[in-house]
């Protein structure tokens, strides 16, 4: 006979509940708050908005005389002339890099030993100093001939006539910004994986096809970063020139401050032009970047405006929903 202490109890089981009705929210994950990440953003924060409360509120800077020389056009010729001196010494470096990369990665030794030569010469020697040897280039040749080597010259023509302060410029910052340019493609061209020239080969693809369709789309996105940042260290590095009286923007500001004795507030207008050249030629580099990594990733990053606009639908979602949760016991005590 069987007792009921004999018998284990067994808990009752739960109802299962039916499926969730139409419409109903789903549960909320909450993610874990990460107080020192706050503090820090806190922190941060705190201390920008003491520097630009420090900014703003500093009489010595004298923001009415920025405002008033900002656009004078004096400060906008010079302007004008740093991005022509920063365009043109950026192409033409470029153009002249780029066949020194190639000798350097030829087989020739001679092409090889060449091209290492100009770009160790230029690395090693300052760019005031390159500047400087530039400018005084008279007192070593006075004159500069074409004709027959140890023999006869054709035509001759006087240095000084010849190099003014912004070809001299011009020459220097080139042969620079070529010693680089060289080297950043170099890189670029190397950061390729062998694999790809040899499957190339492998479909009967020529050199100079492989070169163009293969191998320089895929080192641009190793050359392209990095030709960005000296593109803006070349617009800041025209302001050197200023040293040969070339009237570029910090030149124009230094000769408005020489009368003006107003050296603070001119040179906060040469830096808020630079600043705002330098954040278009930022984004201007951003979406190049882009460009060139389609083939690197399947999906893209989001851009910063699309980031902003999926930010912006999010909280708009989360607001709608916080309304219908407000007014659904409302209805219920209705009913």
């Amino acid at each position: 006979m069987v007792t009921p202490s004999d018998v284990t109890s067994v808990p009752a089981l739960k109802p299962r509940r039916g499926p969730e009705p139409h419409g109903a929210d789903p549960p909320r994950i909450v993610p874990r708050r990460n107080v020192g990440r706050l503090l820090a953003a806190a922190v941060a924060l705190l201390l920008f908005a003491m520097t630009v409360n420090s900014v703003v509120r500093n009489s010595a800077f004298q923001w009415n005389v920025v405002g008033r020389y900002f656009t004078t056009s004096a400060v906008l010729d010079g302007l004008l002339l740093t991005l022509w001196l920063t365009a043109a010494v950026t192409a033409l470096g470029f153009l002249l890099g780029i066949p020194l990369a190639v000798m350097r990665l030829s087989a020739n030794p001679v092409l090889r030993t060449l091209s290492w030569g100009f770009v160790w010469v230029f690395r090693s020697t300052p760019l005031l100093v390159q500047l400087l040897f530039w400018f005084n280039i008279g007192a070593l040749y006075p004159t500069l001939g074409l004709g027959v080597p140890f023999g006869p010259e054709f035509v001759t023509v006087k240095t000084v006539n010849l190099l003014g302060p912004t070809l001299t410029a011009v020459i220097g910052l080139t042969l620079h910004e070529a010693a680089y340019a060289a080297e950043v493609v170099r890189g670029g061209i190397l950061s390729v994986d062998a694999g790809q020239t040899e499957a190339a080969q492998a479909l009967g693809l020529g050199r100079r096809r492989t070169l163009r369709r293969i191998v320089v789309p895929q080192a641009m996105r190793s050359i392209v970063p990095t030709a960005g940042n000296m593109l803006i260290g070349t617009l800041k590095g025209t302001s050197i020139v200023s040293v040969l009286a070339v009237h570029d923007l910090l030149f124009s500001v230094q000769l408005i401050y020489n009368r003006t004795y107003q050296v603070i507030p001119l040179l906060m207008v040469a830096t808020l032009w630079y600043i705002a050249v330098t954040t278009v030629l930022s984004v201007g580099q951003y979406h190049v970047e882009r460009y060139y990594a389609r083939g690197a990733a399947r999906a893209l990053p989001p851009t910063p405006l699309q980031r902003l606009r999926a930010g912006l639908a999010l909280s708009r979602t989360r607001l709608n929903r916080a309304t219908a949760a407000d007014a659904r016991p409302a209805l219920d005590g209705d009913r």
